[in-house]
């Protein structure tokens, strides 16, 4: 059967339920197909869907379920079919990892928004195996991987090209432009460190003044504005080319207001716009400000992530833990 036949085992940490708690579960990856590439697991970025995702919030979660979708990895073995890499070469595997390659999406090298697009964990492949993440020893994952480097690296496959992809989609690189940055987490730092990098005059709004130092002298904003200061928003509103929410919890739509131009969103980013932005912040030296951790600090760090108690994002040495 090919690729569709089940081989090596591995070991991941997965949730079992909706309380989120995540534990040693070994599990069989399937057989090195024709256009796969086997990844060993170097390590991996902790994102706040992982908490979505395992405590069931959107309603649609399967377990056992091993999250991680920002996963940098050597290659093991490449497919008969493959010739983008090779066997050492370092890899990432960002959010997806499979799409129909012939709907309108996918032509136009926007397969996030393909229907039949699969999710790097938390969805099926087409023979009907379970999908799991990168908080694991190894992967099997089509040739759509992207060449990839450090653990300061791993975050960029989604909290960089989260940002990424609707400056670029909106015609919004160039220099000289003034946005505001809603949020300063892990994907909001990110916003700050690209869109300065493009040239932009950047502002952060956030809920209190704690990241204000954070904000301005380590990462390079321009201005912070605490949301709750009527006047400062107002002043703000007037002059402002662009908005990027990234709070990922519930919040009022309000603060995206100030624009008064279109609402609109994004969803993730293409592998195209994906390896943009790796050559883009490899090309500017941008890298993510991460907290190095171990697996089997994995659900310590989840609740630190979801009081936002990170600085600025969680990375799991995979390959320097003991898995079970």
């Amino acid at each position: 059967m090919g690729s569709l036949e089940m081989g090596r085992k591995t070991v991941g940490w997965a949730a079992r339920d909706s309380s989120g708690v995540l534990s040693p579960y070994t599990y069989s990856l399937r057989e090195t197909g024709p256009e796969d590439v086997y990844v060993k697991v170097m390590c991996c970025g902790v994102c706040h869907t992982d908490i979505h995702q395992v405590k069931n919030d959107l309603g649609m979660s399967k377990y056992p379920m091993v999250p991680g979708h920002e996963v940098v990895g050597e290659v093991i073995e490449v497919g008969s079919g493959v010739s983008k890499f090779r066997a050492g070469d370092v890899v990432g595997v960002g959010c997806i990892v499979g799409c129909c390659g012939n709907c309108r999406p996918c032509k136009a090298d926007i397969e996030q928004y393909c229907n039949k697009k699969i999710w790097s964990y938390n969805d099926v492949y087409s023979d009907g195996n379970p999908t799991q993440g990168g908080f694991a020893g190894a992967m099997v994952r089509g040739e759509n991987s992207r060449r990839h480097g450090t653990e300061q690296a791993a975050p960029l496959l989604c909290a960089g090209v989260t940002v990424y992809s609707p400056l670029n989609h909106f015609g919004l690189k160039q220099s000289g432009l003034r946005g505001a940055i809603l949020g300063l987490g892990g994907v909001g730092h990110m916003g700050v460190k690209i869109a300065k990098a493009m040239g932009h005059h950047i502002t952060i709004i956030s809920s209190s003044n704690r990241k204000r130092d954070e904000a301005l002298d380590h990462l390079g904003a321009d201005d912070y504005v605490v949301s709750s200061d009527a006047a400062r928003m107002q002043e703000l509103g007037d002059s402002l080319d662009y908005i990027i929410d990234t709070i990922p919890v519930f919040h009022p739509l309000s603060l995206t207001s100030l624009c008064r131009k279109s609402i609109t969103g994004s969803f993730i980013g293409s592998m195209k716009e994906t390896q943009e932005m790796l050559e883009f912040c490899k090309d500017k030296s941008l890298t993510s400000t991460i907290e190095i951790v171990k697996m089997d600090y994995i659900n310590t760090a989840l609740e630190r992530l979801e009081k936002n108690d990170v600085r600025y994002r969680f990375v799991v040495d995979v390959a320097g833990s003991k898995l079970d």
